[in-house]
């Protein structure tokens, strides 16, 4: 036989389904970018719900624990200047009694839209005595009276009241400020209830060179 006239067999070639070469790429990118889509916003949520928590902290410091203030005037002086920023502890007369040599900013009994820096001097039931440019303390520990050691004001101060003797009521207090020539305080105001104490002033945080905490003094 001749080969020839019998063909070889024929085994037909069927194309196979081809996917496009990027697709499983594209695929892991899609998953990806989702992914880094809900990364972003989880951030911003987060970010969001520290800021309100921030938010709500700093509210609650501010009226319930410590607040700043600015010194505006020289009444306070030599002990506080001008434009000094000072920070005052509202919490701490919720648990302890005001002491005589507080520094306390106070709201001004006749304008409740100022506020004062002042010193406290005498204390509720005491008897504040105005004699010879000093101050005199009478109460039952001293009944003869006590003269007030005053270390912090400048040597040349001369005390002056308008009434040379007042008596404290209770729960209340006698403030002055350190500028004694150059201070609205208890001489003009009367003797100041508890309830216009703002606070102590806990520290100076501006200027810079006499930041620092503020003490009480301790009087001989």
């Amino acid at each position: 036989m001749d080969n020839s006239s019998n063909p070889q067999p024929f085994t037909p070639v069927v194309p196979q389904p081809t996917s496009s070469p990027d697709s499983s790429s594209m695929k892991g990118q899609m998953i990806e970018f989702d992914a880094e889509k809900h990364n972003l916003k989880t951030y911003v949520i987060e970010f969001i719900q520290t800021l309100a928590v921030c938010l709500v902290v700093g509210i609650v410091i501010y009226w319930q624990i410590a607040q700043p203030h600015k010194v505006s005037g020289l009444s306070m002086f030599p002990t506080f200047h001008n434009n000094d920023y000072i920070i005052t502890n509202k919490i701490g007369y919720k648990f302890n009694q005001p002491k005589r040599g507080d520094i306390v900013v106070l709201t001004n009994p006749r304008d409740l839209s100022e506020a004062f820096i002042k010193r406290i001097i005498g204390l509720p039931g005491e008897q504040v005595k105005c004699t010879d440019g000093g101050i005199y303390i009478v109460n039952k520990e001293y009944p003869t009276g006590m003269v007030l050691d005053e270390s912090y004001l400048s040597k040349t101060v001369k005390t002056e009241c308008i009434q040379p003797s007042v008596v404290i009521p209770e729960e209340s207090y006698f403030v002055m400020g350190d500028n004694r020539q150059a201070s609205l305080d208890s001489r003009r105001f009367g003797t100041l209830e508890r309830k216009y104490i703002i606070g102590k002033v806990l520290l100076r945080g501006w200027p810079f060179h006499r930041a620092g905490l503020i003490s009480s003094p301790i009087y001989q």
